[in-house]
């Protein structure tokens, strides 16, 4: 497969993933994910004041929030009440809640923690093309910031590329960013199209990194050369676990991580991904958060990292 046939299959995936269109297929087993620890450890390492988890997650409950009908896995619930208390455990007092795929285009579960937040609380909505003006700006005054494109092929399939770009100029007037979601070792592909959008990009988890393949990896030097050179671009400090292929305590993927913070230590964001949908290897929201001075060491970057970075971009007041 060349470059042109590479990025065509792998941006046509998103506008399934963005509207829901899937090609018809064999009805196929939806797989149930495993719940996060429900024991988090109360972290070594003490969070500054108004450090935000820039990267979270609120599932259900299922009885007032249900999940789509096209979602594409099973998931116990993790609603608010125990998404506050993981974050009283860790100290953690801002937070930006991505919708996760299982609600769809709902974005209530999102949209009502907001409510009830006192301005700590930000959101990341699942939005289709077919949404008007009027449900948009209704979602941007129910403290949404961004939405998300999944560009995966465990959770969409392919689709029209001319919605995504329809999207990204819709919310763009609205001052809206975007969060993108990658296969591992596709940035470079992807990088025309990013450079081209006309509002700010978080590149989610770290660009999908492997951490089994080393700094020198084309597809995490590509990372690097994207957010070096374009000011659009941020990336989250996140999925440490899912990058790691030493396992627990995730170690080996701590190089990556500090390689992103010093190559543009204004565009970086830290993260819990909790309740972590999809991992291997369920991590405990206290040992992520004693990784941090591990990848930044520095207390200036810490504070960029966790509360001054977050505080511009989701405009915290």
């Amino acid at each position: 497969m060349n470059r042109r046939e590479c990025l065509h299959l792998l941006t046509g995936m998103a506008g399934a993933a963005i509207a829901g269109e899937v090609r018809a297929e064999e009805p196929k087993a939806i797989p149930t994910i495993t719940p996060p620890d429900p024991n988090p450890k109360t972290p070594s390492f003490k969070l500054p004041p108004k450090s935000c988890d820039s990267h979270t997650h609120i599932f259900g409950p299922a009885s007032r929030y249900p999940f789509s009908e096209k979602r594409p896995y099973n998931t116990a619930d993790a609603p608010l009440e125990t998404f506050r208390s993981v974050h009283e455990k860790i100290g953690v007092e801002r937070c930006v809640i991505v919708n996760a795929t299982v609600h769809g285009t709902d974005n209530r579960v999102v949209t009502d923690a907001i409510a009830q937040s006192e301005g700590a609380y930000k959101g990341i909505a699942n939005v289709s093309d077919e949404m008007s003006e009027k449900q948009l700006a209704a979602l941007d005054k129910a403290g949404i910031c961004g939405c998300r494109f999944a560009f995966l092929k465990r959770l969409g399939g392919i689709g029209d590329m001319g919605k995504f770009q329809r999207i990204v100029h819709r919310v763009a007037e609205l001052g809206w960013h975007i969060d993108v979601y990658f296969e591992p070792g596709t940035i470079g592909e992807f990088a025309p199209v990013l450079t081209a959008l006309p509002t700010p990009y978080v590149i989610d988890h770290m660009g999908t990194v492997q951490a089994g393949k080393g700094l020198d990896d084309p597809g995490f030097t590509a990372l690097l050369d994207l957010q070096k050179k374009d000011e659009k671009c941020w990336v989250k400090i996140t999925g440490l676990e899912r990058a790691s292929a030493a396992g627990k305590p995730f170690h080996d993927a701590v190089p990556f991580a500090k390689a992103l913070i010093d190559n543009a230590p204004d565009r970086v964001l830290w993260g819990t991904d909790w309740p972590h949908p999809n991992v291997k290897i369920m991590p405990n929201d206290g040992d992520l958060v004693d990784l941090i001075p591990l990848y930044a060491p520095d207390a200036k970057i810490q504070h960029k990292l966790l509360v001054d970075n977050p505080a511009r971009l989701f405009k915290f007041t």
